[in-house]
């Protein structure tokens, strides 16, 4: 049989929120990870305002992007291996000093590429608090329904991030200096990450004893792996074209200040209906969840093309948004049913990886496009890239079931199973 995921209910919530060690490493990674929809953001408008250009803007939120792909994994390898507590420090100051050089950068009117680079060291340094943080419930948590709850708390919490963290970072670049929303970011970040990193929760996690081996992939290497990052690669490829298209849309209809504001109305009906999604995951087996979410995604993205008003497309912009919490509560859960053992850090920080890395793109892609035509344009190429990624995924929907490791593993596993 297939083996869906198990459905939650508020009571499982509250039970993983109230755990015991639980407070202090959720209350520091929401400071910790507030600004993750801020820094890319951030760095666009202020790019933009200060070079006049969205495609120079582009590249360099992108190249944070980048960064943050390449630097997530390679935290997450060490966390596993460490820890959370000494990486998290560590990484916690040299972003400070790469934001402070990009914040240099930017003022002195200093080249493009230069800022990408810049933008590059940023991403690559930037916290990695959000693996850190899911994989720190294996240790507070037995697998089950209460677990599963608290990685849905985590991909909904995101969502709530999502709605604030561009609405602040809109709301601060329209102060007299616009690089106020990055500087604001970053400490945040800084402060949530480093309080993380020494809360008790956190100092007790232990390294691996026995630490996979083999390709330079880690816990990509599983089949199950790569179609789950090929899903977040098309979820954050869609998502990183509309970041760039609707603050375009806005700019173009003399409304700029409210691009950020528009942004938040995706996440808005994200969360209501996540939390509402939880009680009841549909499709019910995960491999055929992950294609269909990814497919309807897609259309609804390619819809945003239709209304010809800022008004229309903050409602386009509510009804796409019921698709993203769902898509990162599935990204979350099915890591439970392919990932190594031994990888939780790293097997997350794939999934961040392979969203950053098709947000990165998208953003790039979707800069061109609205320089060189109309953000309708950059939405319906959305559109078209999500249904080929979501015919990809449904090839490749096999690869998701999972192969229980022991008879305890064959139960613990939630996602899916055979049998």
């Amino acid at each position: 049989m297939v083996r869906v995921s198990h459905s939650v209910s508020l009571a499982d919530y509250r039970q993983a929120l109230s755990t015991r060690g639980a407070g202090a490493p959720v209350l520091t990674s929401i400071l910790a990870r507030l600004p993750v929809a801020m820094i890319g953001l951030s760095l666009l408008l202020y790019v933009q305002r200060a070079t006049g250009s969205f495609g120079v803007a582009g590249l360099v939120s992108a190249g944070n992007l980048v960064g943050v792909a390449c630097g997530s994994v390679v935290q997450g390898r060490i966390m596993d291996r460490l820890g959370p507590t000494r990486p998290l420090l560590v990484v916690s100051t040299l972003f400070a000093g790469f934001v402070v050089a990009e914040i240099g950068m930017i003022e002195a009117d200093g080249p493009g590429v230069a800022m990408v680079l810049l933008a590059v060291a940023v991403g690559t340094s930037e916290p990695m608090t959000g693996p850190a943080s899911r994989a720190l419930w294996t240790l507070l948590l037995p697998a089950g329904r209460v677990r599963d709850a608290a990685y849905s708390y985590e991909a909904i919490s995101m969502e709530v991030f999502f709605i604030l963290g561009p609405g602040i970072a809109g709301l601060l670049v329209t102060t007299p200096w616009p690089g106020t929303a990055l500087v604001v970011g970053a400490s945040c970040m800084i402060l949530g990450s480093v309080g993380f990193a020494v809360t008790p929760a956190a100092r007790r996690q232990r390294p691996v004893d026995d630490p996979p081996s083999g390709s330079l992939l880690g816990a990509l290497a599983t089949s199950g792996m790569r179609t789950l990052a090929l899903a977040a690669f098309g979820f954050g490829l869609l998502l990183g074209m509309v970041e760039v298209a609707v603050p375009a849309a806005a700019e173009r209809a003399g409304h700029a200040a409210v691009g950020g504001l528009l942004l938040s109305a995706l996440s808005v009906s994200s969360v209501v209906f996540g939390v509402l999604y939880g009680t009841r995951p549909w499709p019910r087996p995960m491999y055929l969840r992950l294609p269909t979410l990814l497919t309807v995604f897609a259309v609804l993205v390619a819809l945003l093309a239709l209304p010809g008003t800022l008004a229309g497309l903050t409602v386009a912009l509510l009804v796409a948004g019921s698709l993203v919490t769902p898509q990162s509560t599935a990204h979350s859960v099915a890591l439970e049913a392919v990932a190594p053992e031994g990888t939780a850090t790293e097997a997350f920080a794939w999934v961040i990886t392979a969203v950053t890395l098709g947000a990165a793109a998208g953003q790039s892609l979707s800069g061109q496009l609205v320089e060189w035509r109309t953000s309708a344009t950059a939405f319906l190429v959305a559109g078209g890239l999500g249904l080929v990624l979501g015919g990809l995924l449904w090839l490749r929907r096999r690869t998701l079931l999972p192969t229980p490791r022991n008879p305890e593993d064959r139960w613990a596993t939630v996602g899916t199973t055979t049998g």
